[in-house]
């Protein structure tokens, strides 16, 4: 059985999606390297360096289900190298002496990391489709609630009242932001790495280009400038914007685990029958999937410090050191947030809002939370900074002695003489204070391709 939560039988669905394990799974990483071979001996071919005839044998038996993989995982424990094997266990699946036109000016690094872009574009594919998703589902709960009035807080604390749609109009943004992101550096990322053993070309000569030219072409990748063999940036990029990602989801399931508090209790992830909170409080319905969510990101994140370091610890020409590294990390990060955007989707478009307990909560100050509207209405007649005294003198009071903000204005004698209670009251109604909120949802969704 698997050792990793990321394979777990028991485990794995809370961990990630079975579409991108696939991507990186060893079949399909196999697959890729001999993607990568038939390209190049394709190139080749085209260019007269190796046969026509070697080239189609070697495209014909570059299939995963063609090799003998038992022996490449013997040879691979043997020789304690990736690629020799491979190139072995190719050569005795093709026939005619072809395979002895493998892997022809390559080096082992070329097809590795060619075949991790192959499968980078892949995750590309499905990381986009799945962000693309949350931000649909954060589109319609703004859209939904757009017009419905909760405490807006600052500090942990209730500061001015905002409608919930305006809160989820933030996600939208961010998240739309975040696919821009991911769309704008496959520029970078998705380039291939051919380039011999020091990334000068020295073993094809003067055709070296343009063999590297047709085999990108072959595979639908950017051509590099120059090797980059040292220059693990792209792929710093990447891992660096899958943080981003992985901070806001975290970010969304942490709100929602703090909305759901008992206290507050105005938003609830999604509940079943037969969800179990605890195993000892048979009444406890916790937010489970959100602090999923949240620790999934937490480790997504992480890898973005060893990604730079990836990136700045690489010596001369080639080293491996740092580059192995990578082969354990952007498979996790991409299966990782793979898992948290699937939950993230499921907890958005499932959501329960609760906005009469909302309304209740926004009332429970006492109309302190409007203290800004009577200060600024104050302050139209006695001047901003005297009204600014003058509530919080009056907001302080009726604080510590537990009365409405209604009674402690009315009452004061500057107040009253400028202010009736009936203006005070209607003054102090927040649900009338909830500023451009629904106007900012409109905004936010028509930039995000979203319909009113």
């Amino acid at each position: 059985m698997a050792a990793h939560m990321i394979d777990s039988y028991l485990f794995k669905e809370q961990f990630g999606t079975d579409e991108m394990r696939g991507i990186f799974d060893d079949q399909n990483l196999i697959q890729k390297w001999l993607d990568v071979e038939v390209a190049l001996a394709q190139a080749e071919a085209k260019l007269g360096i190796i046969s026509r005839a070697a080239a189609e044998e070697i495209a014909r038996k570059g299939k995963v289900d063609n090799l003998d993989l038992a022996e490449m995982k013997r040879q691979l424990q043997l020789t304690g190298h990736p690629i020799v094997p491979l190139i072995r266990v190719f050569r005795d699946a093709c026939k005619d002496g072809a395979g002895e036109f493998i892997h022809w000016g390559a080096t082992t690094q070329d097809i590795m990391d060619t075949a991790n872009i192959l499968q980078l574009r892949d995750a590309y594919e499905l990381l986009e489709k799945q962000l693309a998703g949350v931000n649909q589902a954060a589109r319609a709960l703004a859209l939904k609630y757009k017009d419905t009035p909760m405490a807006g807080r600052t500090h942990g604390q209730h500061a001015l009242p905002i409608t919930f749609g305006y809160k989820v109009s933030i996600w939208v943004s961010e998240t739309r932001r975040h696919l821009e992101r991911l769309r704008e550096s496959r520029k970078r990322a998705l380039v291939g790495n051919f380039a011999g053993a020091v990334g000068t070309l020295a073993s094809l000569g003067d055709q070296g280009l343009e063999v590297q030219r047709l085999m990108m072409q072959d595979l639908g990748l950017a051509v590099p400038e120059v090797a980059w063999h040292v220059a693990r940036d792209g792929l710093a990029e990447f891992v660096c914007i899958a943080g981003l990602v992985a901070s806001t989801l975290g970010k969304i399931a942490n709100e929602v685990v703090n909305l759901q508090k008992t206290e507050v209790a105005e938003v609830e992830e999604p509940f079943m029958m037969g969800k179990v909170g605890s195993s000892t409080m048979p009444h406890k319905r916790n937010p489970m999937i959100c602090e999923n969510i949240i620790a999934l990101t937490r480790i997504v994140r992480a890898q973005a410090p060893l990604a730079l370091e990836t990136t700045y610890h690489q010596e001369h020409e080639r080293d491996m050191s740092s580059w192995q590294s990578e082969w354990e990390f952007i498979p996790e990060v991409c299966i990782l947030l793979s898992g948290a955007l699937k939950q993230t989707d499921y907890v958005l478009r499932n959501l329960a809002v609760y906005p009469d307990k909302m309304l209740e909560n926004l009332r429970k100050t006492n109309g302190l939370i409007m203290s800004e509207a009577a200060m600024l209405e104050l302050g139209r007649k006695i001047g901003r900074q005297k009204a600014h005294d003058l509530v919080y003198q009056v907001s302080m009071e009726c604080f510590e002695k537990d009365i409405a903000l209604l009674d402690g204005l009315s009452s004061h004698p500057e107040v009253s003489k400028i202010l009736s209670r009936e203006e005070i009251a209607s003054l102090l109604d927040p649900v009338n204070y909830t500023g451009l909120s629904a106007k900012f949802v409109d905004l936010v969704i028509s930039r995000s391709g979203g319909t009113r």
